[in-house]
């Protein structure tokens, strides 16, 4: 969308003023504003244009204007075209802070969880932090079978990096021990050294095949290992939210209704995981705007968000979620500094 450089100067004073002030700003105050030599009439019609271009919005009919999605769209691309830095002061009181986080923990899991905590602390929004599937990335090393109970088995899964899972699933019947050590042998012989996302294909390769194709053994360490699988998979890649009372102070978002319906996204999670899950590929930081985001829960909101990496190789993605009335100017830089330094750090740690 070309707009005058007047145009563009006005509309980048009002988004800024509405910003700050959540008030519709009118011509008088964007002539103080901005300094430029226009009279309010002339303020008035280029707001006007504004207006029908679908860049503002007027709420009342004696009221000032407000920013569109597709205004702050056009000033959040301004930023990320300029590669705009925040307070020189801010930041380094910032990279002070989290720097000092990190030196302290030496977990890596701890230290992605914590950030979550950093950024909404920093920029009083809601932080949220992906954090992947680690069992996909390992290989499968050892499964075991213990008989708890009539219907209770224990199952034991060693991958090839150390890590050992266990989780307790219901049988459809009672093994014997023999049987779970025949069904164990099975699976330890057939998948070893296979990537876990390998043997879930496998897995549902497998159980496709007919019943006289396998034999009981093959049937049970199949459908085990299935139920083990299914079981783990919304632990396997968790989304850590902190600051989501934040919003609840917020006037953008002080309708029930919408905090209702935003609190359940983040607790169900899987609409923000879905939308995460299009930064990996961004290159950098992403910012999804009110209903750009594709989501009615987050069609107030705007997600910025940026992809963390080990050794080059992205492993999550972290961001903040706040009204689309949130200072973006501030925001921006701060999700995209955080990532850069979680990355850095992570690969200092896993070398």
């Amino acid at each position: 969308m070309q707009l005058s450089p007047r145009a563009k100067t006005l509309l980048t004073a009002l988004i800024e003023r509405y910003i700050t002030d959540g008030t519709p700003v009118g011509s008088c105050t964007l002539a103080k504003m901005t300094g430029l030599e226009l009279s309010p009439a002339t303020i008035r019609n280029v707001m006007a244009d504004l207006e029908d271009m679908g860049l503002l919005h007027s709420p009342h009919t004696s009221a000032g204007r407000i920013p569109t999605e597709m205004a702050y769209r056009i000033f959040v691309d301004s930023i990320l075209h300029a590669n705009l830095a925040t307070n020189r002061e801010a930041m380094a009181s910032y990279m002070e802070q989290i720097e000092d986080a990190m030196s302290q923990e030496q977990d890596p899991q701890h230290l992605v969880e914590s950030t979550s905590r950093l950024l909404s602390e920093v920029t009083s929004l809601a932080g949220i932090v992906a954090i992947p599937k680690k069992r996909e990335q390992s290989a499968f090393k050892q499964i075991e079978f213990v008989s708890l109970s009539e219907q209770r088995i224990l199952v034991i899964l060693v991958t090839d990096d150390g890590t050992v899972q266990n989780r307790i699933i219901s049988a459809a019947r009672r093994y014997s021990p023999s049987e779970l050590v025949q069904a164990a042998n099975y699976f330890n012989e057939t998948f070893a050294g296979i990537s876990l996302s390998q043997v879930k294909q496998r897995l549902v390769e497998e159980m496709q095949q007919t019943r006289e194709q396998m034999n009981n053994v093959m049937t049970m360490a199949v459908i085990m290992a299935q139920q083990l699988f299914e079981d783990g998979e919304a632990s396997d890649e968790s989304l850590v939210v902190s600051g989501s009372s934040n919003l609840m102070s917020m006037p953008d978002l002080n309708d029930v209704n919408k905090l209702k319906r935003l609190f359940e996204a983040f607790n169900a999670k899987r609409d923000l995981m879905h939308l995460l899950d299009q930064t990996v590929h961004a290159g950098g930081v992403k910012i999804f705007i009110g209903s750009e985001s594709g989501y009615e829960t987050l069609e107030d909101c705007s997600v910025v968000s940026a992809p963390y990496s080990v050794s080059g190789q992205i492993v999550g993605i972290l961001g903040v979620v706040g009204p689309t009335r949130m200072p973006y100017e501030f925001v921006i830089p701060i999700v995209d500094v955080t990532a850069k330094l979680i990355s850095s750090v992570l690969t200092e740690k896993n070398s």
